[in-house]
């Protein structure tokens, strides 16, 4: 063959190779996501890394998931190594709102962009991360009050509340108890009577519930920042005979498939929607990104409320 011919044969090659790799890049991002979760303590945290994971395989992205299990120096050490490791994006869920910013800023010189999900948190510099995804939980705090305003119209009488809240220092827990006061102070007959740290957890839900009972305290409302310790807190209610939902007046806030059962039996009034399934819009947010968009600084979620009073026979199952 003479020269001429091969080099156009080489062209045509360099040509057909060239067309297939835009091909496979136009349907597969083609980057590395580094995820640290912040543990696996319920059905609600379960159900956020499986959106994430399924969310991420479905578009084509490389993800490298690490469980901290509930603890901090653990996803400060995800996210150094996913530094090392040179990803293309960091994303976590951190379980506190603070102590960030010095391997934030890690990240920041190493030219690696950050989102936060679920909870938010606190720097000096806010552009040491790119975007929050998750829920308003003031806004939760609020619907969880507007529920009990309204259960309790018209009434003088005075109404005590047991507040049970989330980890200390998590957004999630400041949120809710803002948002819920910020509703209830109109209200002098509505008194929250305790507020107690239950760390989210089943556990320190039925034991807070216990020694509440054991003191004699008295209560008309169960005010609880989370599905799990709700669920610690109608156990203890049940064992020592009180009639959750119809004695005692409970939100929670999340909203898994157990809590809209027993919501329809009635053993639960109001639940207030936390909804984890951001898989989807995390792989949204974090492909414009790393494609070098702007994206907003804060997306929150579109979250209702579902209470006593609403028909939830046709509601499709919450996938957590």
């Amino acid at each position: 063959m003479k020269k001429s011919g091969w080099i156009i044969l080489s062209l045509l090659i360099v040509l057909l190779f060239s067309g297939c790799a835009k091909t496979e890049s136009a349907e597969n991002p083609g980057f590395v996501m580094g995820f640290s979760q912040l543990g696996s303590e319920s059905g609600w945290r379960l159900g956020n890394t499986r959106s994430i994971q399924e969310a991420a395989e479905a578009a084509g992205i490389d993800l490298i998931f690490l469980n901290a299990e509930q603890k901090y120096e653990n996803q400060i050490s995800h996210i150094r190594r996913f530094i090392a490791n040179q990803v293309d994006i960091i994303v976590f869920a951190p379980i506190y709102n603070v102590g960030w910013d010095n391997v934030l800023q890690e990240a920041y010189d190493a030219g690696i962009p950050v989102v936060i999900i679920d909870r938010g948190i606190i720097l000096e510099n806010d552009d040491l991360y790119t975007a929050f995804i998750g829920s308003d939980f003031e806004k939760e705090g609020e619907r969880a009050a507007d529920f009990l305003l309204e259960y309790y119209k018209g009434t003088t009488d005075d109404i005590k509340v047991i507040e049970l809240r989330g980890t200390e220092n998590s957004t999630p827990a400041l949120g809710r108890a803002e948002g819920f006061r910020k509703v209830i102070e109109v209200k002098e007959n509505i008194q929250i009577v305790g507020s107690f740290d239950g760390d989210f957890m089943k556990s320190r839900g039925k034991e807070i519930m216990a020694n509440i009972l054991d003191a004699g305290t008295e209560f008309d409302v169960i005010y609880s920042h989370n599905d799990m310790m709700t669920y610690g807190v109608i156990e203890t209610l049940e064992s020592k005979g009180i009639r959750p939902g119809v004695d005692v007046v409970i939100i929670t806030v999340d909203g898994e498939q157990k809590m809209i059962e027993l919501l329809e039996q009635g053993k639960v009034n109001c639940v207030v929607e936390c909804t984890p399934l951001l898989g989807e819009k995390v792989m949204e947010i974090c492909t414009g990104i790393v494609n070098g968009e702007t994206v907003p600084k804060e997306i929150y979620s579109d979250e209702t409320v579902f209470t006593m009073w609403d028909d939830l026979s046709e509601l499709p199952p919450r996938g957590y």
